[in-house]
């Protein structure tokens, strides 16, 4: 006969079994979710743009950010991070990325949004590279899972440009 700590030793092992295989049962089924998430971003206003005293281009914008982001949500999903970045060429970098603004969707319902506001994070250039720039506007995204593997996607808006002159 065996043992009071050898069948406890089996049990635990086989709970802890059983657990993992539905864990990644879990995690894989989020693999059949297919999500479709849609978002626009429209520049209203560039309320300021100046150089510094030590050279450096600055802009502030006004953005209406509107998203639907609900699809990316499972019984998986425990948050959605998102962020606005806008991305451009200089000379000196083939791609220079600027977050705009970011935010924490903590559940499905607060995932479709619309938002008019100032860009959070100050969009600095190092060099006067910005005047007359075309810029594109992407929008990334990270899911967050409570088991298994995090994932992330964007979506990029294009056509964007600032002024050739300061004001």
């Amino acid at each position: 006969m065996h043992s009071f700590a050898y069948r406890a030793n089996a049990l635990i092992t086989f709970a802890l079994t059983i657990l993992g295989v539905i864990c990644a049962m879990a995690s894989l089924s989020d693999n059949l979710n297919f999500p479709s998430p849609t978002a626009e971003v429209e520049v209203l206003n560039v309320n300021w743009f100046k150089k510094q005293a030590h050279g450096n281009d600055e802009v502030s914008l006004t953005l209406n950010i509107s998203a639907d982001l609900q699809s990316l949500f499972t019984w998986n999903t425990k948050q959605v991070f998102i962020f606005l970045a806008a991305e451009y060429e200089t000379p000196q970098n083939s791609l220079n990325q600027v977050s705009l603004w970011d935010g924490i969707i903590p559940s499905k319902e607060n995932a479709k949004f619309w938002i008019q506001i100032p860009n959070k994070y100050r969009f600095i250039d190092q060099g006067g590279n910005l005047r007359g720039k075309e810029f594109n506007l992407t929008l990334h995204w990270h899911v967050m899972p409570k088991t298994g593997k995090m994932f992330a996607d964007k979506v990029v808006m294009t056509g964007y440009r600032l002024p050739k002159e300061y004001k």
